[in-house]
């Protein structure tokens, strides 16, 4: 052994060593360690149970050499959007930091900030080889990131879905579902007069989550009035501006289901402005479960996604699509949960409009 300052320079753990351990081939440990399909379950963890237990560590560029993979995954954040800072993104990162480290994998964040910027940074960081893969956030209802990605035969998986799923791998979480079950909520508890302020109208959630609402209003028997809904609210500002013309009407709902939840602390406001309290003269049950509605008064009612398992199994279901799975094999949903505070109630008088 070399002596290197107060040290002890140690030997470099290979392949070798770990198939050496086991009493099986380099190419066995070679291909159960890079994720092939032929290799048993079983010996699959067998070999990465003994190369942690050893240390071993690929050389990356040694293996992208091997491979033409570099073992990174790729997330472009758009800067300009209505909420790049939330609080939900560290969650979100870390879930796809953590899906990406348990296959001893990278992640390569970058940003963008523009559609055009979005475009040049994706298709740089292909022919940089950067990445092997990218996760796309926020499915658009044209999502020209699927667009680029497909022409550029680059695997990716989708935050979402989009109108035309061909070839597109996807995690999400039923937003209609949560929709229906919100508008089936307040109409138990008496509401007949259920508007809704749907989110922005460039990502395909919005259409889904419009046909969610309606759904609900069907299996209620109400029938649905075009003037309750108001559309492409993302902030407090837009849900404030939307409430007002809700209540404004001569006949204004007494419930309002927001697709987002900055959108209801907006309609907080408005309901504030028209002499009115949230929870007790109109009830509002909204989406994403933002910290900021846990400390509002009354707190908001929401469903709540779990940001960071859906970084972490876009991850890992990317990891399965650059390693050859079919993309149609490599879909999941998921659902929100309804967390309870105190926004949504009875209406104040009963109600018998239709």
């Amino acid at each position: 052994m070399q002596q290197e300052g107060l040290g002890v320079k140690q030997r470099r753990i290979t392949i070798a060593d770990v198939a050496d351990a086991l009493g099986v081939t380099k190419g066995t440990v070679s291909r159960a360690l890079n994720g092939y399909s032929d290799i048993a379950d079983s010996t699959r963890l067998r070999i990465q149970r003994k190369a942690q237990e050893l240390g071993y560590r690929p050389l990356s560029h040694a293996q992208a050499i091997r491979t033409g993979k570099v073992r990174s995954i790729g997330l472009v954040l758009q800067i300009n959007a209505h909420d790049a800072q939330r609080p939900f993104l560290a969650d979100f990162l870390a879930g796809v930091t953590k899906g990406a480290s348990d296959e001893h994998w990278t992640l390569t964040v970058s940003t963008a900030a523009s559609d055009a910027d979005m475009r040049d940074t994706l298709t740089r960081l292909v022919e940089e080889r950067k990445a092997d893969g990218f996760i796309l956030p926020r499915a658009l209802r044209r999502d020209y990131r699927v667009e680029l990605l497909r022409r550029l035969e680059v695997p990716f998986v989708l935050y979402g879905r989009t109108p035309d799923m061909a070839g597109c791998p996807f995690y999400d979480i039923r937003g209609e579902e949560a929709m229906e079950e919100a508008v089936l909520r307040l109409a138990a508890f008496g509401h007949r007069r259920i508007g809704f302020i749907n989110g922005g109208l460039e990502y395909y959630y919005s259409a889904l989550r419009l046909e969610g609402y309606k759904a609900g209003l069907a299996k209620a028997g109400i029938a649905y009035r075009p003037e309750y809904v108001q559309e492409d609210a993302v902030t407090v500002a837009q849900g404030h501006a939307a409430g007002e013309r809700l209540l404004g009407q001569a006949e204004p709902p007494t419930a309002v289901v927001c697709a987002v939840d900055m959108a209801a602390l907006g309609l907080y406001q408005a309901i504030r402005a028209a002499g009115q309290e949230p929870g007790r003269d109109v009830s509002v049950i909204a989406y994403d479960g933002v910290p900021e509605g846990a400390y509002a008064q009354p707190p908001l009612t929401t469903f709540a996604v779990d940001s960071r398992r859906a970084g972490e199994r876009l991850a890992r279901l990317l990891i399965t699509r650059i390693r050859g799975g079919h993309p149609d094999t490599l879909r999941e949903f998921d659902r929100a949960q309804l967390v309870v505070r105190g926004s949504d109630g009875p209406p104040p008088r009963p109600d018998f409009t239709n």
